[in-house]
């Protein structure tokens, strides 16, 4: 055996001799031992190397591995044909540049839509402010349904556009330039700014999702008081979903008991952002009366009619001046971390000027780095001018977010195409919102690429229906400006245009189609009936709001025969009932709500199964063999049930999969326990055997349904039901009982955060367990106690509690 080292040795030789790079040695060094080894014959016992027979084996091995991958590396690779993009002309820099597309997002209750009405305010869109719950009966604009103006909430997503005077963006100014502020009068241009006010409510939850998705930035509002809440985590994680940069501004600093320094390390902490402010306020609480700028190190103060005139003034008072000095290089020593430039710089002790603080700030918050903190008080009138500036100065335009759609024409793997959003270019653009109007379906869309014209004909790509645009319209809320065309980057909606939510138009010379948006699935359903006769009006609502809601779901129950509608909480639905009862005057009684239950497997079970059926002439036969096995949910298809082929050597012929697939999915639609959706499993189909006369599609798919429910019942199902992260804010003096209250709905508290006067606890409880919370927390907190509600996911029932619901399964099927 000492000849072994001496093989080894001569095996590797050439690696070392031939390859001077360790990146890819297999090529240069495998071929000549396949060459040798596949002529030579087996290496004799009198061999000088040795009597084991096992070295030829094991050079053999060697050989049979390299050869596989030297098919694998030689394969030819894929290619796609090559796109000349289109080139943006200086025109379409300059209006680019000056273009920005803006969402406003929060938690309830942050004080969005007062924001907006602000920015409105300042911006010359409206003459007047007018609040959100005003004693003046007009409301806020944003806010134009009666139900948003009544109960002071936003349920739909609102679009406007404004026009705003601004310094010119830090990336522009040329080297040794002086920042111009807020306060400054001259040097600033004009900018087109498209703003989407969003719901705050977990439950219209989609409205924030498809304002997102065609965005380019965002302003996430956060309560200076209450800070990161639940409904900030969940809008913090689809602004990530969709890679939108965003500015953070702390509002109600004018609220007692208000720390903006608590929040920024909460969006730290909590949101792992680097953030850091921009700011510092001058005056605490019902003092506040303005800002520190300390990028510039001046003072800012709102005065004039309602806060419309900003006076910049070097005089920072000396109670904040060593406060703005700690921040300031605290922003320096944070915004380091993002931004490799300034960190050059700092590390090296060199001298800082404003422009390098403001150009790191724009690179770092484009490529979703860094967010930039303001402070301010919306319904106070102070900061919202500052916040305008920095929307203008730190959010990329639509040519710096890279859009990409897919070419329909080629295969699925095929790479993305980059979208450029040039006037010149092939149309493409994607309808994110549909709403019933005063003149048939008013469609939103953001344009990408191309330009868009009234009288226009354009293509749905998923369709393949060509129509006609016969009205484009601006929207301001529930006003709307006639335009003649809109440009690339630009958002606008169209009449008279059928399609569904998330559908790509173009111009009929591509085959581009943009990638839609995530939508969550229901989980809170219950029936609903008319109060009286039914009426077409009836059938016409849910159509409606069903088109207009992905997450609105209704279907008739096939044992009942009643209509279920679901949505994403009580309040959703509470919202369309009431709505059908205004806009179509059909009065609706609704039963007991009902939880999404679900049923899963928790072990694989194999199953081999028949079905034979003789009869009269050609009978039914087929015969599946495989196993069923737990499946987490797929993060690229967002499914957690799934049907997989590994038939080899046609024992069940290629024509009765699918009818097999059919069977699987249809038994996943009425489960065994409980009769509620099955989800969480994959049907591996292994092998099979077919009959020449009597297997047939109808066999397969019989086989397929009867084989699930015998295996189905091996596997140790379980039901499962939807858990909900629950947030409380109540006065600290009820801590107590709001606690004992949730432990009586066996909830698990995650976390507890005491304030000065008040706390926030979460805790995970199941929705089944949470019917009536409202009023019970409204009674045990003197009314001063709120709570908020998130889908978590679905985890199992007690076992009790699934015994006594599959025993109530059983005597409803028995009494049928």
């Amino acid at each position: 055996m000492s000849s072994l080292p001496k093989l080894a040795s001569r095996i590797r030789s050439p690696i070392v001799a031939s390859s001077s790079t360790l990146i890819r040695p297999t090529v240069l060094t495998r071929k000549p031992i396949l060459s040798s080894s596949s002529t030579s014959t087996p290496v004799r016992s009198s061999s000088p190397l040795g009597k084991d027979r096992s070295i030829s084996s094991i050079s053999s091995k060697r050989s049979f591995t390299s050869s596989t991958r030297i098919r694998e590396e030689e394969k030819p690779k894929e290619e796609w044909p090559e796109r000349v993009l289109p080139v943006l002309k200086d025109q379409d820099i300059k209006r680019l540049q000056r273009q920005r597309n803006v969402g406003i997002s929060a938690h309830i209750d942050s004080g969005k839509t007062t924001l907006t009405e602000r920015i409105l305010y300042y911006t010359g869109r409206i003459r007047d402010i007018h609040e959100v719950r005003g004693r003046d009966a007009v409301g806020a604009k944003m806010d134009s349904m009666e139900l948003e103006r009544e109960k002071g909430i936003t349920i739909q997503s609102a679009a406007t556009f404004a026009d705003w005077l601004s310094p010119p963006p830090p990336n522009e100014l040329p080297e040794n330039s002086t920042l111009l502020g807020t306060g400054s009068k001259e040097g600033k241009e004009k900018y087109s700014i498209n703003i989407i006010d969003t719901p705050g409510h977990v439950d219209f939850t989609i409205e924030v999702e498809r304002a997102l998705r065609v965005l380019d930035g965002a302003v996430l509002v956060l309560c200076a008081v209450s800070g990161v809440q639940s409904q900030t985590i969940t809008v913090d994680r689809q602004m990530r979903r969709y890679n939108v940069p965003r500015l953070a501004f702390i509002n109600k600093m004018d609220r007692a008991g208000s720390n903006p320094f608590r929040v920024i390390q909460q969006l730290r902490g909590k949101l792992k952002m680097n953030a850091a402010a921009l700011q510092v306020p001058i005056g605490a609480e019902g003092d506040f009366s303005g800002v520190v700028d300390i990028v510039r190190m001046k003072a800012l103060y709102n005065e004039g009619v309602k806060g419309n005139q900003v006076v910049e003034t070097n005089e920072i008072p000396e109670s904040v001046r060593a406060l703005a000095e700690e921040k300031r290089a605290e922003l320096i020593e944070q915004l380091s971390e993002a931004d490799e430039t300034l960190c050059d710089l700092f590390l090296n002790e060199s001298p800082i000027s404003e422009l390098d603080i403001a150009q790191a700030l724009r690179r770092a918050t484009v490529s979703l780095k860094f967010t930039p903190v303001f402070m301010g008080s919306a319904i106070k009138n102070t900061g919202v001018q500052a916040l305008l500036d920095g929307v203008c100065q730190y959010l990329p335009d639509p040519n710096e977010v890279k859009n990409q759609a897919l070419d329909a024409a080629l295969p699925p793997n095929a790479p993305p195409v980059p979208l450029v959003p040039a006037a010149e270019a092939p149309l493409v653009g994607l309808a994110f919102k549909l709403e019933e109007g005063r003149y048939g379906q008013l469609t939103y869309m953001r344009v990408y690429q191309g330009e868009l014209k009234r009288g226009s004909v354009i293509y749905n790509a998923r369709t393949g229906k060509k129509v006609k645009v016969p009205r484009l319209v601006r929207m301001h809320s529930d006003e709307m400006e006639d335009v003649e065309a809109i440009g690339a980057g630009e958002i606008c909606a169209m009449f008279g245009v059928e399609c569904s939510s998330g559908d790509t138009f173009t111009d009929g010379s591509t085959t581009f189609s943009m990638t839609s948006m995530f939508v969550p699935e229901p989980v809170i359903s219950l029936s609903i009936r008319p109060d009286g006769n039914e009426t077409p009006n009836f059938s016409r609502a849910l159509n409606r709001f069903q088109k207009e809601d992905p997450t609105f779901r209704v279907h008739v129950d096939s044992e009942s025969q009643e209509t279920i509608i679901s949505g994403m909480g009580e309040l959703h639905l509470d919202i369309y009932v009431e709505r059908m009862k205004r806009e179509y005057n059909v009065a609706c009684v609704t039963g007991k709500p009902r939880v999404a239950f679900r049923e899963t497997i928790t072990e694989e079970s194999k199953f081999n199964y028949t079905h034979k059926k003789q009869s009269g002439g050609s009978g039914q036969f087929g015969r599946v063999i495989g196993k069923l096995e737990p499946m987490e949910m797929d993060s690229e298809t967002n499914k957690d049930t799934a049907f997989e082929n590994r038939i080899i050597g046609g024992n069940i012929p290629n024509q009765f999969i699918p009818a097999i697939e059919k069977g699987f999915q249809e038994a996943l639609d009425r489960g065994l326990l409980t009769g509620h959706p099955i989800s969480g499993c994959r049907f591996v189909l292994e092998d099979g055997s077919a009959h020449s006369v009597d297997s047939n599609e109808l066999a397969f798919r019989l086989a397929a349904i009867g084989a699930f429910r015998e295996s189905f019942q091996k596997a140790k199902p379980v039901i499962l039901e939807p858990v909900m992260t629950v947030e409380v804010v109540a006065p600290i003096e009820f801590q107590g009982n709001v606690i004992g209250a949730l432990n009586q709905r066996k909830g698990t508290i995650v976390d507890t955060e005491v304030r000065d006067d008040e706390f926030t606890l979460t805790a995970e409880v199941a929705l089944n367990d949470m019917f009536g919370y409202s009023s019970q927390l409204r009674g045990m907190t003197q009314g001063k106690g709120e709570f908020s509600m998130e889908y978590k996911n679905h985890q199992p029932v007690m076992p009790n509690v699934q015994r006594d619901m599959m025993e109530a399964f059983r005597k409803k099927q028995l009494s049928k």
